[in-house]
């Protein structure tokens, strides 16, 4: 077992019966009264930051986290088919537990963790930047704006929809950033 000494960014914990990730943590000594840590913690279930203030000294369980490779074979209607890159299992998880998955194609490399003790998939995520082609785009007209970084939405090869400048047309093979679903750049 460990204690709040222990505590540092990225540390995997179990907390309240959920797996979590501290994000940030403070060691406080006041002058009057005992020493704590102030914490932020995300659960790693369902990605809510969590703010907790535990007594120093406290004793906390860790759990054994793993990131795995894996690749995206399918959809089907009750979620996602994906195969380890290693081992070639395969698995099929949820539609929820995938972030921005309608920016994932076939083939799309992806990574999950696991959390190991119960082998359990708590997050599959997408690489930063995935290169998609535009499938769908309105053509822009010069001078239609009043602004120079005025945007339009596309279609991609996946079916998500998102905005980029307007000199992107249909055909044209550009990145998207998953992290916040904007454009990068036209490859």
């Amino acid at each position: 077992m460990a204690t709040t000494a222990d505590f540092k960014n990225g540390l995997y914990i179990k907390y309240n019966d959920k797996p979590c990730m501290v994000v940030y943590f403070q060691h406080v000594k006041p002058g009057k009264g005992p020493a704590f840590v102030k914490t932020k913690l995300r659960n790693l279930e369902n990605g809510r930051i969590l703010e907790n203030t535990f007594s120093a000294g406290m004793k906390i369980d860790l759990i054994n986290v793993e990131r795995r490779p894996y690749q995206f074979l399918y959809a089907e209607e009750d979620g996602f088919n994906f195969m380890h890159e290693e081992t070639y299992e395969q698995i099929t998880l949820p539609k929820d537990v995938v972030e921005n998955s309608d920016l994932m194609k076939e083939g799309q490399h992806v990574e999950m963790m696991f959390w190991v003790d119960e082998d359990r998939c708590l997050t599959c995520e997408l690489p930063t930047y995935v290169t998609l082609e535009v499938t769908y785009s309105e053509p822009a007209v010069k001078g239609n704006t009043a602004s120079t970084n005025a945007l339009k939405e596309v279609t991609l090869e996946t079916g998500a929809k998102i905005m980029v400048p307007l000199f992107i047309n249909q055909g044209d093979v550009i990145t998207v950033n998953t992290t916040d679903r904007s454009y990068g750049q036209r490859v």
